[in-house]
C-alpha cells in the first residue's frame, strides 16, 4: 500500500494543471491505477486523495455496511463525489475546477502527505489548520495508540 509523507508546495498552471510531489507519484508505481482519485474533504477545506486501491478498500468497506442504512447512504456519497485524474506524461492532473474552489486552491497547492492518503490545501489554510491540530494536540495530550502485539 502506498505511503505518502511530508508536505510540498506546487503551482496551477494557467490550464488548471498541477504536478504530483515525485515521491507521491513514486508510491503510486504499483497501483492499479495510472493517476489519483480525490474528493471532497468533509471536515476541512481541502481535497482528499488516494491510490485507486485505497479507494477499492473503501468501498469494500461502506459495502460491509446494512444494506439501505444511514451510515452506508451518507458514506457512499462519497463515492460519488470520487474523480479519477490521470497522470500526463510529465506527471501533472489536471484539478477540476469545483474541487479547487471547494480548497480555496488558486495560484499554487499544499500536497500534504497522510500515510496512506493524502490533502491538498490552499497552502495559507494549511498552516492555520496545522496550527490548530499543533495546539490541540498539546492541550488534549494526545498520543498514539499503543503498538499492536504479535
Amino acid at each position: 500500500m502506498a505511503v505518502f509523507l511530508s508536505t510540498f508546495i506546487n503551482k496551477l498552471d494557467r490550464k488548471g494543471r498541477i504536478s504530483v510531489p515525485a515521491t507521491f507519484r513514486a508510491a503510486l508505481q504499483d497501483s492499479s491505477y495510472a493517476g489519483i482519485v480525490v474528493f471532497r474533504a468533509v471536515k476541512h477545506p481541502a481535497i482528499e486523495a488516494a491510490a485507486m486501491d485505497r479507494m477499492e478498500e473503501l468501498s469494500r468497506r461502506i459495502d460491509q455496511l446494512a444494506e439501505m442504512s444511514d451510515e452506508r447512504d451518507a458514506l457512499s456519497a462519497l463515492l460519488a463525489d470520487a474523480r479519477q485524474l490521470p497522470f500526463d506524461t510529465e506527471g501533472r492532473i489536471m484539478l477540476p475546477a469545483d474541487l479547487a474552489k471547494h480548497a480555496g486552491i488558486e495560484g499554487s497547492a499544499a500536497f500534504v502527505g497522510r500515510g496512506p492518503t493524502f490533502q491538498l490545501w490552499e497552502p495559507e489554510a494549511l498552516k492555520h489548520h496545522q496550527d490548530e491540530m499543533r495546539t490541540r494536540i498539546r492541550t488534549l495530550g494526545l498520543t498514539l495508540p499503543p503498538r499492536e502485539t504479535p
